[in-house]
């Protein structure tokens, strides 16, 4: 193989590279390599659109790189306005060339974007596990940063290993479909910009090895902190979908809150932001044989998710307890779909300050009414009605200090209030779960906008 000539890109973009913009819309791009093989001139380099050849702005046009005699050459590309895709140009123009046009060939680098790159975080839901087959096409304009460690057309399976460079999230089989091409398109339709996703996820993963306050290594913690840093060293947020393998004790489960919020805050203070967002998925369901303490774990785990974003901010929680599966806990590709949709509203809404409806219907008290055997609970923010689609079904629970307190009625009552009536009066204090179980039956919904609850656990009956 020949040597290169002309002006060689040593330290740059690569090709599909969605670059993070700033405050103010624009990135920076830094760029240095060599020249070989052509008389003594200059470096030069240019941004142009991809699909037309014009510049993108006046100042990123043609310009002169800082060309040492030694061979080598920097410059960096100012105040790029969020957009794309773009083409990096770069050209070696020897002295007194007055045809630029035809100056000696540098090297080029495709379809970049600036705009904001969302980290995947988590464990099987979040790396992909959904079976069978959906309509969710690639885009342009929604890359991913691929556990081989370079940046491609985003598509499906987004979790896959092919020549991966960090093993510790390498799947043990193929993964499937995931929520967050979706997202991601969703989002650049929005927003008029590109949109880069970087995948760290591993399926199984408990909490612990995200976060580096608990004993052990946080081997998926430092594994995502090192993708953000070669992706390009700062995102706009982290999509968060885990819990359930912390379901499987007591100790994990009840501690989750804390744990959780302990890990947020090594998150960010790694990728230096503060207050890095983070869209975080409440845990769905697993079919499996009933247990007590599996019920009340994944239902204590689900409260937790529930309390987090109002210990810290930053921290936005969407509802599943409506989507559908593909085998026993994973979410099917239609019910990705949807998930997708929930979750690029939560982020226009809570991040990018759109007058979007996010926020799922949440329970903000239960009351004991005069005839001491109802319960009447208010859910907020309610569109609509509280109701449900099988009046048959009911997935609440309430205990109070003599054991289980059986429901012998929900009534809807076509407002943002919920009333159970019960089998007897409420002994001493008094709780109601909502979704209880690691299966719970049909969940009330906010019937306008088709958002179910979020799940709860023993929430105190006033």
């Amino acid at each position: 193989m020949t040597d290169q000539v002309g002006a060689i890109l040593d330290e740059g973009p690569s090709d599909w590279q969605i670059v993070q913009q700033d405050t103010r819309g624009l990135a920076d791009i830094a760029l240095r390599g060599r020249w070989a093989g052509v008389p003594k001139g200059r470096v030069q380099v240019r941004l142009v659109f991809e699909d037309t050849g014009v510049a993108v702005t006046h100042s990123l046009d043609w310009q002169d790189a800082v060309t040492a005699p030694d061979g080598t050459w920097s410059a960096t590309l100012k105040d790029i306005p969020a957009g794309g895709l773009y083409r990096l140009e770069t050209r070696f123009n020897p002295d007194g060339n007055v045809a630029g046009e035809w100056s000696p060939r540098g090297d080029m680098r495709h379809f970049l974007g600036v705009g904001d790159l969302w980290v995947i975080a988590g464990q099987s839901n979040s790396a992909g596990y959904g079976r069978g087959p959906v309509y969710d096409p690639p885009e342009l304009g929604v890359h991913l940063f691929r556990n081989s460690m370079e940046w491609a057309l985003a598509t499906q399976p987004m979790n896959e290993s092919t020549n991966t460079k960090h093993p510790v999230n390498r799947e043990a089989a193929n993964s499937g479909h995931a929520p967050y091409l979706h997202f991601g398109r969703l989002l650049k339709h929005a927003l008029n910009h590109p949109i880069g996703l970087v995948q760290t996820s591993l399926g199984g993963s408990p909490l612990c090895a995200w976060n580096p306050t608990e004993p052990g290594d946080a081997v998926l913690f430092k594994n995502m902190v090192h993708c953000v840093e070669r992706a390009g060293g700062s995102v706009r947020g982290i999509l968060w979908y885990q819990g359930c393998s912390d379901t499987c004790n007591d100790e994990t489960a009840a501690s989750y809150a804390q744990r959780f919020v302990n890990a947020v805050g090594a998150w960010r203070q790694a990728l230096r932001n503060p207050s890095l967002p983070v869209l975080t998925v409440q845990i769905n369901r697993v079919y499996q044989p009933p247990d007590e303490g599996v019920n009340r774990r994944w239902s204590q785990v689900r409260e937790c998710q529930r309390q987090v974003p109002k210990k810290l901010e930053g921290i936005v929680v969407v509802p599943t307890l409506d989507l559908p599966l593909s085998d026993g806990i994973h979410i099917s590709p239609a019910g990705n779909m949807l998930l997708a949709e929930r979750l690029a509203r939560a982020a226009l809404g809570a991040v990018y300050g759109r007058p979007v409806d996010y926020l799922a219907p949440d329970i903000r008290s239960a009351r004991r009414m005069a005839d001491g055997r109802t319960v009447e609970l208010t859910f907020a923010p309610v569109t609509s009605r509280i109701d449900t689609i099988d009046p048959s079904a009911h997935s609440f629970k309430v205990e109070d200090d003599a054991g289980d307190l059986p429901i012998e009625k929900v009534v809807y009552t076509g407002s943002d209030r919920v009333r159970l009536v019960l089998a007897r009066p409420i002994y001493g204090r008094g709780g109601v779960h909502g979704g209880f179980g690691h299966n719970p039956a049909i969940v009330p919904m906010d019937m306008e906008r088709f958002v179910p609850i979020l799940g709860f656990y023993r929430f105190p009956i006033e």
